[in-house]
């Protein structure tokens, strides 16, 4: 399902703020198992619902370099927006993240990502947007990715930390690939976009509140921004 207009957007997002609100914009323990990088740049791949929010709240953590956002899970012959809409790609919306391990982690990438880039334990859906193409899910891109993104999940669940449980699936990264032009740095481009303003803004603002260690005010945008 395709983002609903604005007015949908405020009913459903009134209705699920109920049930969601408890989960998100909060502190979370850092995974305990969160091997130290040593080389100067890595990637996460990560979805949580729309791909213009979870680009705009990563481009504004210290030590990522840039974020693309992208599709995820299915062939590069459906990875184009109407394709993935009509929810048969297995592609999810995600985004590609590069950052430095030395300055900010793997599991530290997973802390926020949990914690106030998306709801966790919504399946197949977030706010207004619905189908499984919104899921939840680290595409790992080692075995060292794939044993702290199964390990903290393990972690925060047993902690019960969130009224339900973590529905975030973790599978290996087989490709990437970028979204179309117009969807890159969206919240940049459309602050006042009436989907922006209430569903992803909040984020940012969760993030500066709730992680200010890991808050920069600009944005690392892609070139030519």
């Amino acid at each position: 399902m395709r983002r609903a207009p604005f007015y949908a957007i405020i009913a459903i997002g009134l209705v699920m703020s109920a049930a969601s609100a408890a989960d998100l914009g909060k502190k979370i323990p850092a995974p305990a198992l969160d091997p130290a990088g040593t080389a100067s740049s890595e990637i996460a791949v990560l979805a949580g619902g729309c791909f213009w929010g979870q680009q705009g709240v990563f481009e504004h953590v210290k030590g990522v370099s840039k974020v693309v956002s992208g599709y995820s899970g299915g062939t590069r012959e459906t990875a184009f927006y109407p394709i993935v809409g009509t929810e048969t790609t297995g592609h999810a919306e995600s985004v590609q993240i590069t950052f430095d391990p030395r300055v900010i982690s793997f599991g530290k990438i997973l802390q926020i990502y949990f914690s106030v880039a998306h709801d966790p334990t919504q399946l197949n859906r977030q706010g207004p947007d619905s189908g499984p193409s919104y899921r939840s899910q680290i595409f790992f891109a080692s075995p060292a990715q794939e044993k702290t993104a199964r390990a903290y999940v393990a972690q925060l669940n047993a902690a019960r930390l969130f009224a339900k449980p973590i529905v975030t699936r973790i599978e290996a990264l087989k490709a990437f690939y970028p979204a179309e032009d117009y969807h890159q740095d969206y919240l940049f481009l459309h602050p006042t976009d009436g989907y922006i303003v209430f569903n992803d803004l909040p984020k940012i603002a969760a993030l500066k509140a709730v992680w200010p260690d890991y808050y920069r005010e600009k944005p690392a945008l892609l070139a030519g921004r």
